[in-house]
């Protein structure tokens, strides 16, 4: 990786006199190489750009955030860049509702909505093209000679539908502002700075929330994004299956590898961290380390999204014999978290609550345990006493769309508690853990975990399973993977 540029002049050089630049920012730049690098370059703007493919659904979006809160300004961060190690930062992703807002990605950007006698006034607060006449494009290290282009103001209007200002600005504009303002928190410490005496945690919570209950019905393009994503990870499963030879030669980390590969490939990132947990590590429900050896007679737990460009991710989990066939009881336990996950999915209807699918899955898991003498039944109490949970340990889904645990701020009640309505899309993700370490169950199920996971849209008739196309049953599972290695 390049250093930035050293501005220290070499001792040998130390006896010729250079002229410096006198204004004291870059010292050790003389004023014939800054002069020189001032001119001398093409015009790059870039005309008669189209909008964003969601341009239309970002302006209904803050069409319906501007009626919610009628005469107060908004302000929607997206975020800074994040030091990852000294000079370095980490790969920069836009807060979740301000990409939700605008379609822009760009780091340090504000969408502001300020109130007006109609509605509100629509800002998108961006950092210009790095200026070439005070050296600020090769000698800042966020300068375009080091980080690449960034769209001119003039562009990100065209791109985005929003009238754009440069966001260097903001921060004493937000100091003057008069009137009730609230701010999505947790993103941009200086522009809440400039907020401080204008803002209360209460009223920008019910920003957050509006903006997080916002995305629980998911509209067409929001759809046909989660089902590029699923699409990308139905393929990067398939990558995997196809070299757990390799694995087998090295660790999880070949699968993590893999799976990233596509990821990036077709997608901007995965969605979370991918979960590549063969054998016991199954039994740990966000096994991310990925650091452990893939042995032939285990099971390996994967768990990972695809995130789109838009930054829609999937999250789907298969759990795949790294042979290519279940042992005895391995089917079996896989075979019972089929059955509940076909009662889970069975249970996502519209007008069905959320829970009810949880709740389906559960009685089958806990039916399954009560039969294999796991636990004393009957049925009905071991799930009034939560039982079963010492092996199935955790919920069934989630709502999923731009965060792999979308509309997480949602009030209870609209959410957890809430009603499915077509439009939705959540996972149903059931599983069974048996611990290696847990003495009340068989030697034989110890080190076993399962999971298996699809992403369900809620239609108006019942609901599809956007990740059909990976295999569930037991033994199209061995079929498929078979076809892979053949």
């Amino acid at each position: 990786m390049s250093d930035e540029l050293n501005p220290e002049t070499p001792e040998s050089e130390a006896e010729e006199p250079i002229k410096q630049r006198k204004n004291g920012l870059y010292p050790g730049v003389s004023d014939e190489l800054a002069e020189n690098m001032r001119g001398g370059w093409a015009d790059t703007e870039l005309r008669d750009l189209k909008p964003v493919a969601q341009a239309a659904e970002t302006r209904r979006r803050r069409a319906a955030l501007s009626a919610r809160f009628p005469g107060e300004r908004l302000v929607i961060p997206a975020g800074n860049l994040k030091t990852r190690s000294n000079d370095t930062e980490y790969a920069f992703r836009a807060s979740t509702e301000y990409a939700y807002l605008t379609g822009n990605q760009t780091e340090d950007g504000v969408l502001v909505l300020e109130p007006t006698a109609d509605g509100h006034r629509e800002t998108i607060y961006l950092l210009p093209r790095s200026d070439r006449e005070n050296g600020e494009f090769w000698l800042s290290g966020q300068g375009e000679l080091w980080v690449g282009r960034r769209h001119s103001l003039a562009e990100s209007e065209a791109l985005y539908g929003i009238p754009a200002a440069d966001v260097r600005e903001l921060a004493e504009k937000l100091r003057e502002a008069r009137g009730p303002v609230r701010v999505v928190r947790g993103h941009d410490a200086g522009i809440e700075a400039a907020l401080t005496d204008k803002v209360t945690a209460e009223r920008d919570e019910e920003l957050r929330v509006f903006l997080s209950e916002a995305r629980l019905v998911k509209d067409a393009f929001e759809i046909g994004e989660l089902q590029k994503a699923v699409d990308s990870t139905v393929r990067g499963f398939e990558d995997v299956v196809k070299v757990l030879d390799k694995a087998e030669a090295t660790s999880e980390r070949y699968i993590e590898g893999t799976f990233f590969l596509r990821a990036r490939v077709e997608g901007n990132d995965i969605g979370y961290g991918s979960i590549c947990a063969s054998g016991p590590h199954a039994c740990t429900l966000h096994w991310v380390r990925n650091d452990g050896p893939v042995r032939s007679g285990d099971l390996l737990l994967l768990d990972a999204g695809v995130e789109t460009h838009t930054l829609y991710t999937a999250d789907v989990t298969r759990t795949l014999p790294v042979n290519g066939t279940y042992t005895d009881i391995q089917r079996k336990i896989y075979d019972a978290v089929y059955e509940a996950q076909e009662a889970g999915i069975a249970a996502v209807q519209p007008g069905a609550k959320f829970r009810d699918f949880h709740d389906a899955a559960q009685r089958v898991l806990t039916a399954k345990l009560v039969e294999w003498g796991l636990v004393e039944g009957p049925v009905e109490r071991v799930l009034e006493l939560g039982l079963q949970r010492r092996w199935t340990l955790h919920g069934t889904g989630h709502m999923l769309g731009m965060d792999v645990h979308d509309c997480a701020v949602a009030r209870t009640e609209t959410y957890v508690d809430g009603t499915l309505e077509p439009g939705m899309v959540l996972t149903v993700e059931p599983g069974l853990y048996f611990q290696a370490d847990d003495l009340t169950v068989p030697e034989e199920y110890r080190g076993i975990g399962v999971r298996i996971e699809d992403d369900i849209l809620v239609t108006e008739d019942g609901n599809r399973n956007l990740s059909a196309a990976l295999p569930r049953r037991s033994d199209e599972v061995e079929s498929w993977m078979a076809s892979l290695k053949s």
